[in-house]
Order: C-alpha cells, then sequence, then structure tokens
C-alpha cells in the first residue's frame, strides 16, 4: 500500500483485492452497484452485478490463480485508482506478471463503473 491513501482506503482496496485473489465473483460483486459497470481492457462492457459475476467467473475459469501487489492507491473525489502489477498462474503452470491500471468511479464506498487498463495477449500467448 503506498501512503498516497488513508487507512480506510487502504482496508477497502485489501479487501476487493483479496476478493479477486480468492477467485470468489460473488464477493467481487458486492464491491459493485446492482447496476455496477465493468470493462476489462479492450472487452465489451458488462452491466449489473449479476452479468459481472458471470463474466468474472468465466476469466477465473480460464486461470489457475492470480495475485495482486505492489498496489499504489489514489483516493479523489468520486474516483479511486489502483496501480500494480498482478501475476496470473496459467493451467499449464506458466506465471505470467502484467502492469495494470485500475479506475473506479465511486458511487460512496461501492463501485459505479470499474475499468481495468491493461494488456492481457500476454496471458493467453503460447
Amino acid at each position: 500500500m503506498d501512503a498516497t491513501t488513508d487507512e480506510r482506503v487502504g482496508q477497502w482496496a485489501d479487501a476487493l483485492f483479496a476478493a479477486i485473489d480468492a477467485q470468489d465473483a460473488k464477493r467481487f460483486t458486492e464491491f459493485l452497484t446492482e447496476d455496477g459497470e465493468f470493462v476489462f481492457g479492450s472487452a465489451q462492457t458488462v452491466q449489473g452485478r449479476a452479468a459481472v459475476a458471470e463474466a468474472v467467473a468465466g476469466f477465473f475459469a480460464s486461470i489457475a490463480g492470480i495475485e495482486h501487489r505492489d498496489l499504489q492507491i489514489w483516493d479523489v473525489p468520486g474516483k479511486r485508482i489502483v496501480e500494480g502489477r498482478v501475476r496470473y498462474t496459467r493451467h499449464d503452470g506458466r506465471d505470467v506478471e502484467l502492469p495494470f491500471a485500475d479506475v473506479f468511479d465511486m458511487d460512496g464506498e461501492l463501485i459505479a463503473s470499474y475499468k481495468i487498463y491493461m494488456d492481457i495477449g500476454p496471458l493467453y500467448a503460447d
């Protein structure tokens, strides 16, 4: 955690990424508003908790593991921004580490819009 944020926001981010790293789609979507949207890279926007849970569960099924680290967090009115690195473990046992940036449009403590900026291509490359 970087010193650019307060303890409350840091705990929020830790809980969010713990849900993702546990590959728990249901717990992940509890961070979203009911009609929240989710955009992963250049993929189609997914709207609503149920649809996001289904999309995220599909992604989780395509990997063996995931771990976020080196998080830096900025909390500004109406937005949270997280930059870091994510290590994916593929089903063939190979690890792929990639940089990412997430931008959250916030509605109180819930995410109204979750945008992930990264090139996911290397994860699926042979």
